[in-house]
């Protein structure tokens, strides 16, 4: 998400929030040791870009939206003794650092990679899940490699890394790009295409889930997810990784990894 390309109670439930306009730049100091000031949009509110839905990093519960990135900034916002705040916005606005420039959010969650390019764009945290590209198509289907898939139709979601290494690896395929992951994993289920590529943490979760479809192949790409914040904020990326090293210290983010990921492959 694009990458975007690995549980306990959740410390602070994030609500869901409509798009927001948000203006002016309110200061917060955080209680941790070091004294740093973060400056947030909002005050009191840690402000979080997403693009809905990415299950299981940030989806739409009711009138919540929950996820593992959810969870992993909730733990920032209570470092920070704020609330979040969560704002669905188009992955594009995200990756380009448009949002984070705009004032629209403080940072962005979105199972995003960390690549050179994005890195030109916002400054990112240190990688919190580890990620790869996999294949998904119906059930029993000899769709198990991109060189499977000649002449056939490669669903793909734009502006992601998946569609990126489709477009290297898979010659002669036909790709058809899809908004957001939900419209692309239908269109699986119903041969809109033949099969998809994206990243593996949403595709078994949703595998678990549809038991009609499967994971045929994983492509060892290395990819790494990181939080993003403007660039030069350093205040605030240094506070997420402090809470995130302090989080695989303690055990809590295992917690909250096997509480989003209970049938994921081994970490």
């Amino acid at each position: 998400m694009p990458a975007r390309s690995t549980p306990l109670t959740l410390v602070t439930t994030a609500t869901a929030a409509a798009l927001v306009v948000l203006s002016g730049c309110t200061s917060t100091k955080p209680s941790a040791s070091g004294g740093s000031e973060v400056e947030l949009v909002n005050s009191g509110k840690l402000t979080t870009c997403t693009h809905l839905p990415y299950e299981p990093f940030q989806v739409r519960k009711g009138n919540a939206i929950v996820g593992f990135d959810v969870d992993l900034v909730d733990l920032v916002a209570k470092e920070l003794k704020v609330t979040q705040e969560i704002v669905d916005t188009p992955f594009e606005g995200i990756q380009t650092g448009e949002d984070l420039n705009a004032g629209k959010c403080d940072l962005a969650a979105a199972g995003m990679t960390i690549t050179p390019v994005r890195e030109k764009n916002l400054d990112f945290s240190a990688p919190y899940f580890d990620a790869t590209q996999a294949l998904v198509a119906k059930k029993g289907s000899s769709f198990t490699s991109l060189a499977s898939l000649k002449g056939k139709k490669l669903g793909v979601q734009q502006g992601t890394t998946g569609e990126t290494y489709a477009q290297k690896n898979a010659p002669g395929v036909t790709t058809v790009q899809f908004e957001d992951v939900a419209l692309l994993l239908t269109a699986v289920k119903t041969g809109q295409v033949d099969a998809a590529v994206n990243d593996n943490g949403v595709l078994f979760e949703y595998v678990r889930k549809n038991p009609d479809t499967e994971v045929t192949a994983e492509f060892e790409t290395g990819e790494k997810y990181g939080f993003g914040v403007r660039t030069g904020n350093d205040a605030l990326r240094k506070k997420i990784d402090g809470v995130i090293k302090k989080a695989r210290d303690d055990g809590r983010y295992d917690r909250i990894y096997t509480k989003w990921f209970p049938a994921a492959p081994k970490k």
